[in-house]
């Protein structure tokens, strides 16, 4: 089906949409044109969302918001949002009367014209997109960039081409219900994240694993030989299986030897030449080389690693002040993201961190922290979680490093101010999510950034 005979299927049917987020309006006004009619859900009230609630009900879209915003899910079609696991209560109930329960990523995968590319993994998502993206654009293709990155493309879908490229970087939470899987998988790698919405570890990896599930022998899987859980996945695929490996493993087909990336035998180019730090970046740039070898060249490869300066809130140089270096590492909601951005530095770090309780252990950065970190300032709800994990690890001693508490993040950064001398650095990596505090990790980086700008 084209996306133009979709659009005419929906004419004179009833939708639900949950969620009135960003991520949600294109579609809700894309409903509301191709002349449906359109409920949108949301559990906040209408005061808090704002004036979206007005413009939605020009477009003739109803609303209900509030507490009991799932307990009238009527329509032919329910979108589901990502953060709303498939299996609650009230979807059931919608599939048991006959209901159609999709998503808006679901519906672009079955109308997609052209050639997909999706990543996933727990972290390194975003970098390994967004260069996945960078690479191809170099080589002269049109992309469109999206999934959890970049704007929501269902409503886009009508300006493709089958030449174009859709890259896409999916959550858990999305893939939990896909049915149908692009011609290039990536996982980056697995650890613990999300237990807070996941049941388990278990059920955590299925969900990633639909990225490829319905994948066949002409399709593509990249994954990390050197991440255990992600090696293994190997055996379920059912196309060519390319690993990765910046260990320098013989079994991976894009290997790290000598400090240079290499694709079989053939020298891509220096590890030394990708502009953004880190080793994680190291295997993102593996990871594109993996994804893309049949499809850009090398020669492209090496301008754009040399080239890229980075993606907003990863490793991000907000400012240097008084010989201080602040970053802005927003990214970081899970330990081994922290963990990966302070092997970045080679002296002691000032790190911010803390935020919303994941229920994933921290064990791991607590036993790195007397290491890496010069002075720990924590806020947010995981702050004595961190604290404990850091006085348990076998390498800590009494102020080594120095914790301190703050309940607001303005005080942490402006206690940072305080004790950070020249030469020192300052990293904001929070090992958690923002929901204790901010609405996401973005807004919760620019606030962030803001505080250190502002600092004289």
């Amino acid at each position: 089906m084209t996306f133009e005979e979709y659009l005419r299927t929906l004419r004179g049917k009833t939708v639900d949409v949950i969620g009135i987020g960003v991520s949600n309006r294109p579609l809700l006004r894309l409903l509301a044109q191709a002349g449906a009619s359109v409920v949108a859900h949301d559990k906040k009230t209408a005061e808090q969302l704002g004036e979206i609630v007005s413009e939605l009900r020009e477009l003739g879209v109803r609303t209900v918001l509030g507490e009991n915003y799932l307990n009238c899910l009527e329509g032919e079609i329910v979108f589901r949002t990502p953060g709303l696991r498939p299996d609650h209560p009230a979807l059931e109930a919608a599939r048991a009367r006959g209901a159609e329960v999709t998503s808006e990523m679901e519906v672009f995968f079955d109308l997609c014209p052209c050639a997909m590319i999706a990543v996933t993994g727990s972290d390194g998502k975003t970098t390994t997109t967004t260069v996945i993206s960078e690479m191809l654009k170099a080589a002269g293709k049109t992309v469109w960039l999206g999934g959890n990155i970049g704007a929501p493309l269902l409503d886009q879908t009508g300006k493709m081409r089958p030449e174009d490229y859709a890259v896409l970087e999916l959550s858990s939470f999305q893939l939990m219900s896909m049915k149908k899987t692009p011609h290039i998988a990536v996982i980056t790698n697995l650890s613990p994240n999300h237990l807070d919405w996941h049941r388990d570890m278990a059920e955590y990896i299925d969900a990633k694993c639909h990225i490829f599930r319905q994948q066949g022998p002409e399709d593509v899987l990249v994954l990390n030989y050197d991440n255990a859980p992600s090696r293994a996945l190997a055996e379920q695929a059912r196309g060519e299986v390319r690993f990765f490996s910046r260990a320098g493993a013989e079994e991976a087909r894009v290997r790290l030897e000598n400090g240079v990336i290499l694709y079989g035998t053939e020298p891509l180019f220096p590890a030394s030449e990708i502009r953004i730090p880190g080793v994680h970046n190291v295997e993102n740039y593996m990871t594109a080389c993996a994804a893309l070898y049949d499809i850009v060249s090398p020669e492209i490869m090496a301008r754009v690693a040399r080239e890229f300066a980075g993606v907003e809130h990863r490793l991000e140089l907000v400012r240097e002040l008084d010989g201080v270096r602040w970053y802005n590492d927003s990214i970081g909601s899970s330990p081994t993201r922290t963990l990966a951005g302070l092997h970045c530095f080679p002296e002691k770090v000032i790190l911010i961190a803390g935020g919303y309780d994941k229920h994933v252990p921290f064990d791991g950065l607590g036993a790195a922290a007397p290491a890496h970190v010069k002075t720990l300032l924590l806020c947010g709800a995981t702050a004595d979680k961190i604290e404990t994990a850091v006085k348990q690890a076998p390498d800590y001693r009494e102020g080594s490093p120095a914790i301190l508490h703050f309940t607001r993040l303005d005080d942490a950064v402006t206690a940072a101010r305080e004790l950070a001398k020249p030469g020192d650095v300052v990293l904001f990596s929070p090992a958690c999510a923002s929901f204790d505090q901010f609405p996401n990790f973005m807004i919760r980086g620019r606030y962030f950034k803001d505080r250190v700008n502002e600092l004289k």
